[in-house]
């Protein structure tokens, strides 16, 4: 029996396009209850620490910190990694992985025994699992999918991605204010494990990774190929740089986000996960507009649009206030939202292509180490802040500084295209 890596792109678009892809389905409707349960902890976490331990702000901070710091310990070594192991098989242990560390968190406080200490591994824990799973699921798509289809897929999963970001901070607070904090964990669990069920399911065969000799020797060469290809190359590194930075901003304001809200605002947990989803809407507009504003604009220009769409609209979110003035947080989250999900769709179908799939998993993690590994410093940086001058300081000064990062995307080529390339230019 002959191995199918893809399947035929003709018999798709006679079916009905990725809606009646088995494969991208599957995937797709795995990723979707996976993320809604993520989503359930980035507000069920915080109030866990707050609402049941009394965290302080910097503890809080540093919650969000442990979450990314894998990015910064393992990210290289793990792109080297999924580029020879099966993608799939990754990812279905990183589900289960992720399903037994939430489920500890009841348990602990059922036995009395959760401390914030606990919480901190467990965000660690899944934090590292995370690394493994997004490397690999950004190589696995184009496996599934032929490289015209990826535009299509990647929005399709942004969209839902950012439905995510809605749906589950509000069960989360409704979870939270019904029956409690500790519950909507248990939750999130439930969803790694639908998660990996779908994609146990999948019938498409992966390529077999190539093997080497000197597999320790061979680790620290591929892992520099991979920086290599970033560095050298004028979109990926600048890309690359203005994700670092905007992510400081995104991530120092909402690393502190539910403890202003909680303690600042006087919100109950409810209506905090309500504006917490609310912020997040935007990004359905921009997941569903990507494909047709890079088709019509150009996909250099919907960077442009989305960066500038990330950025000063950030100014709005520090003048929050109980009652109508919480229109301005969520308005600015609107827009940060959907210039987010523009850009991400633009850049994942771009790297996807762009790169050659030998080097995707490692070029990816490369991109990631700089773009996510700013994450666990904003976050402490911002509870520092927070700590020491107020935690609307902390929101002003972050929403200041990515108000000012689409700049960055001026320094390089991508001001002078209309589309970004299809492929590097030949050395």
């Amino acid at each position: 029996m002959t191995a199918t890596t893809r399947s035929d792109p003709t018999a798709v678009r006679q079916a009905g396009g990725l809606l009646r892809h088995r494969d991208f389905r599957l995937l797709w409707t795995g990723q979707t209850v996976s993320s809604i349960g993520s989503n359930v902890t980035t507000v069920a976490l915080p109030l866990v620490a707050v609402a049941v331990l009394d965290a302080g702000t910097f503890q809080v901070a540093v919650l969000t910190a442990a979450a990314w710091l894998p990015w910064l310990l393992i990210g290289l070594p793990a792109g080297a990694w999924v580029d020879r192991l099966p993608r799939r098989s990754v990812m279905v242990v990183c589900d289960l992985f992720c399903a037994l560390a939430f489920l500890s968190v009841p348990l602990a406080a059922l036995l009395g025994r959760l401390t914030v200490g606990h919480l901190l591994v467990v965000a660690l824990s899944a934090g590292a699992a995370r690394v493994f799973f997004e490397t690999a699921d950004q190589v696995y798509l184009p496996v599934l999918l032929r490289p015209e289809q990826l535009p299509e897929g990647n929005a399709k999963l942004q969209a839902t991605q950012t439905v995510s970001y809605v749906v589950g901070p509000g069960l989360a607070g409704l979870i939270a204010q019904l029956t409690g904090a500790v519950a909507a964990l248990v939750l999130d669990a439930f969803t790694f494990l639908a998660s990996a069920i779908f994609l146990l399911r999948i019938r498409t065969v992966e390529p077999r990774a190539r093997r080497r000799a000197d597999r320790s020797r061979s680790l620290r060469r591929d892992i520099a190929e991979g920086l290599r290809f970033v560095t050298r190359d004028p979109y990926l590194r600048v890309l690359t740089v203005f994700g670092a930075a905007s992510n400081i901003g995104l991530t120092g304001y909402q690393a502190v986000l539910v403890v202003f809200l909680v303690r600042e605002l006087r919100l109950e947990p409810g209506l905090v996960g309500a504006l917490v989803g609310v912020m997040s809407a935007g990004g359905i507009i921009g997941a569903l507009l990507a494909t047709t504003l890079g088709r019509r604009c150009g996909t250099a220009r919907a960077l442009l649009v989305a960066a500038l769409l990330t950025g000063p609209p950030a100014l709005l979110i520090p003048l929050a206030a109980p009652g109508v003035g919480l229109i301005w947080p969520a308005l600015g989250g609107v827009l940060i939202g959907l210039g987010v999900a523009v850009g991400n769709v633009v850049k994942g179908a771009f790297r996807q292509t762009y790169t050659p799939h030998h080097l995707l998993g490692r070029v990816t993690v490369s991109m990631h180490l700089l773009n996510y590994g700013t994450i666990p410093l904003a976050a402490v940086l911002a509870g520092a802040l927070g700590a020491r001058y107020g935690v609307g300081t902390a929101i002003f000064v972050m929403t200041a500084w990515l108000a000012v990062t689409p700049l960055i995307l001026l320094i390089g080529p991508i001001r002078r295209r209309r589309d970004l390339p299809a492929a590097p230019a030949a050395s």
